[in-house]
């Protein structure tokens, strides 16, 4: 088919991050994108963006958008096949670790080429107190020996992890109200990054907060509270990443997402 005649080649996010939302605007034909975002493919492809609809009020990206699970792998690949999907890019967050096995295997039962598009990791320095573990019910283990006035951040999801330290308050932020069960002494606080170093300051001080529990996201709207607790003396426990799908191509920026995107359209023409 000539380039001409040939509908644009049509992009999945999987999608609910700040990287996510950059690579959409980027992509989408309108807008076009901020200045210094990611280089464009051209032409401009078709960008439909996936939201898991967790959270009530979503910051919504350019192009089309579709809120909802896809029924696992099985229901996934069906929908690369349905809407005639080109590229698969897994922008979630990195600890979304379900639904990126699950593009993993859609991606290859749909003979889709598949992009996961991860922000670096947090990397502790000089003064930090970190104490890396590998799940929450391992940083609900570690807290009671750290301290007893807990700033929660990892999301109002694992909250059940929690529930058990009836000795310890918990100040919990989360984008949305949470719901049982969560610790019975606990404080919330709703917000949604970015925040400053300034109010994470203020934030630890007005709580007296002695320990710090968050995952490690790695995202540059929510690392002040790090620096916050390295200034104050405060230990954090950091929950690392899961592991991602083997032998799937990694990116860590929208940039680099659009490069590979130009090298898949630019193979799947040639052939």
């Amino acid at each position: 088919m000539p380039d001409a005649a040939r509908p644009p080649r049509h992009v999945l996010i999987l999608g609910g991050t700040t990287e996510a939302r950059r690579l959409a605007a980027a992509l989408a034909p309108e807008p076009a994108g901020a200045p210094g975002s990611a280089t464009v493919p051209e032409p401009a492809p078709r960008v439909t963006t996936s939201l898991a609809g967790r959270v009530a009020a979503p910051r919504l990206p350019a192009g089309e958008v579709r809120i909802g699970g896809f029924g696992g792998p099985e229901g996934l690949a069906r929908w690369l096949r349905a809407h005639a999907v080109d590229a698969l890019i897994d922008a979630t967050h990195p600890f979304a670790d379900t639904i990126s096995h699950n593009a993993a295997l859609a991606a290859a039962t749909a003979h889709v080429p598949l992009l996961v598009l991860r922000r670096p990791g947090w990397v502790p320095g000089p003064g930090d107190d970190w104490h890396q573990v590998t799940s929450l019910d391992e940083a609900a283990a570690a807290l009671p020996a750290l301290g007893n006035r807990v700033f929660l951040t990892t999301g109002r999801m694992g909250l059940a992890h929690f529930a058990h330290l009836t000795d310890l308050w918990f100040l919990v932020r989360s984008v949305d109200a949470p719901e049982p069960p969560h610790p019975p002494r606990m404080t919330t606080l709703l917000g949604r990054g970015p925040f400053t170093l300034e109010g994470e300051r203020a934030l630890l001080r007005e709580h007296r907060i002695d320990v710090l529990v968050t995952k490690d996201s790695g995202a540059a709207a929510t690392a002040p509270k790090l620096t916050a607790a390295r200034e104050a003396g405060v230990p954090v426990v950091v929950v690392r990443r899961p592991p991602l799908p083997e032998g799937v191509p990694v990116a860590t920026d929208p940039d680099e997402a659009a490069q590979w995107l130009r090298r898949v359209f630019s193979e799947a023409s040639a052939r």
